[in-house]
């Protein structure tokens, strides 16, 4: 930023804008900040921290540009040189962040420099920031995170934990290759993959060996930690979330008069208008933002608990100070990001809580499958298009077809959204006593799935919204053929004006001789 003062300024004139002077910018702000989003990508492309990425073996035999690639090769990618190419970024050499923004806003087709810096092999149905928050490197990293908050509480209300012991263990909360290879092997021996991860912990910060999960139950950690997650992942849907709200505004303001042929039962309506239509899907959408905000503020900590919720283990260790467990309970609360913890738990925290976070994301799947169906069904009527690139395929047979893939996708993970609500239901209900193990497995596919997918669905939304096109001609076209019979219910109501008897002229148009076809090939047989 040294080099280049007046793309700082303009950096800091958005962030003062959207957050103001009282506060630093929150991950929910994100959408709100184009041009420090473009700002960081240049930064990523411009001066690529390391040139070369991570060695990749090939796990079959390959070829490229007929150089031959056996089985087990060692390759590592050029990531300068691909950050540098001019056919992808032209004039590489100069710092431009306007390069990622189209019309202010980030642009959806612009190269994203963070693909290739970070790595590759990621899933096309999750962004990287979604992906992260559930990787095994964030898991075990929080794990550490709440061991190291349960030992500075501990310390604070006189347990014998030495300074040491919490240095190694602040120096150590990243866990390396070789420490994940270190836990594979002791859960491997233990099958327990919590010790494995406290046994590994503790040979990186042995002054804390000893007192790693001192008190603890295993749900300290994963509880805890399914609850740290789940609230960043509702924070980052809804900064998503509005940026669609957003999108599909402009479109209603845009097409607000644009009058379009109104359809119930997919059957020849009175009119509405093309923006108006949209304001349909906004409205859901706002609903669905004020539910997934609510689950996100209800949110709660399970806390320190101990293995069946009395905290008796806790008592054990402060020689029955009623006082210390709470204030301890508090104190890891506060460190770890929380404003309160549930008043009672058992083992787990209450998996009726995974059901209420789940609920308003299987709402907002319906909601994305209404929208995304009424797309497609526009796009049939050749009415309203989704994005089309002009080099993109419909069919590898059809060559015409232009089909409504991104709605498509929607829709099919919008379907899977929705059932996973379903599956929280069931894991809560059979929560036998203080717990059963059976809800551990379940819950580790459930909940990643279920905010991978409704971020997916956001983004592939957003995507769509951006690039939305409309006919105007084939709507023109397809009024003027409904007109005569949209005028009959103007004509009734004219009739009973002057005297008329509504039933009597409504039934008079119900059983109309038909008319005549345009055509002897569409006569009625």
């Amino acid at each position: 930023m040294a080099l280049y003062p007046d793309i700082q300024k303009r950096s800091q004139e958005e962030v003062d804008a959207v957050v103001g002077a009282e506060r630093l910018p929150e991950h929910a702000d994100k959408a709100s900040l184009p041009y420090v989003q473009a700002v960081l990508s240049e930064c990523l492309r411009w001066n690529v921290i390391l040139p070369f990425g991570l060695v990749h073996r090939c796990q079959e035999e390959n070829e490229y540009r007929g150089w031959r690639i056996p089985e087990g090769s060692l390759v590592m990618v050029n990531v300068w040189m691909l950050l540098n190419d001019p056919d992808v970024f032209p004039e590489p050499e100069v710092f431009r962040p306007e390069r990622y923004l189209k019309d202010d806003e980030l642009d959806p087709d612009a190269p994203d420099p963070a693909v290739l810096v970070f790595g590759f092999g990621r899933s096309r149905y999750a962004s990287k920031e979604m992906a992260h928050l559930f990787s095994p490197a964030n898991r075990f990293y929080t794990w550490r995170k709440l061991w190291l908050n349960l030992a500075i509480a501990e310390k604070e209300l006189g347990l014998p934990i030495s300074d040491e012991a919490i240095e190694q263990m602040k120096a150590n909360l990243h866990l390396d290759p070789k420490q994940f290879e270190i836990a594979a092997v002791e859960e491997k021996k233990r099958r327990h993959d919590v010790m494995a991860h406290v046994h590994t912990f503790g040979q990186v910060a042995p002054a804390a060996a000893g007192i790693i999960h001192l008190g603890a139950t295993s749900c300290y950690v994963t509880d805890n930690a399914d609850l740290i997650f789940i609230r960043e992942a509702l924070t980052l849907l809804l900064g998503k979330l509005a940026v669609v709200i957003d999108r599909f505004a402009k479109f209603a303001q845009q097409y607000r008069d644009l009058p379009t042929l109104g359809f119930t039962h997919f059957q020849p309506a009175q009119l509405t208008t093309v923006g108006k239509r949209a304001t349909l899907w906004i409205q859901e959408l706002l609903w669905d933002l004020r539910n997934i905000k609510r689950a996100r503020d209800d949110l709660g900590f399970r806390g320190v608990k101990g293995t069946t919720g009395t905290q008796a283990s806790f008592l054990t260790l402060f020689d029955g100070d009623h006082d210390k467990v709470e204030e301890l309970d508090r104190r890891v609360t506060e460190l770890s990001g929380f404003s309160y913890a549930y008043p009672v738990t058992s083992q787990t925290y209450s998996r009726k809580i995974d059901i209420d976070v789940l609920a308003p994301l299987a709402s907002f799947g319906a909601t994305a499958h209404k929208l995304a169906t009424d797309l497609r069904l526009l796009a049939n009527l050749k009415e309203v298009e989704e994005p089309f690139e002009a080099t993109q395929i419909g069919s590898s047979a059809m060559a015409y077809k232009r089909n409504p893939m991104r709605s498509e996708r929607i829709c099919s993970l919008a379907r899977h959204l929705m059932a996973l609500h379903q599956n929280a239901l069931g894991t809560a209900s059979v929560q036998w006593f203080e717990r059963t193990l059976d809800d551990s497995a379940n819950r580790r596919i459930t909940l990643p799935e279920a905010f991978l997918t409704a971020d997916i669905v956001l983004t592939t939304l957003q995507n769509v919204s951006e690039g939305l096109v409309v006919y105007r001609k084939v709507i023109e076209r397809r009024i003027a053929q409904e007109l005569p019979f949209m005028a009959t219910e103007n004509i009734i109501m004219a009739m009973v004006k002057k005297g008329g008897d509504r039933q009597e002229a409504h039934e008079k148009i119900r059983v109309r001789p038909p008319l005549p076809s345009p055509s002897p090939l569409l006569s009625p047989r």
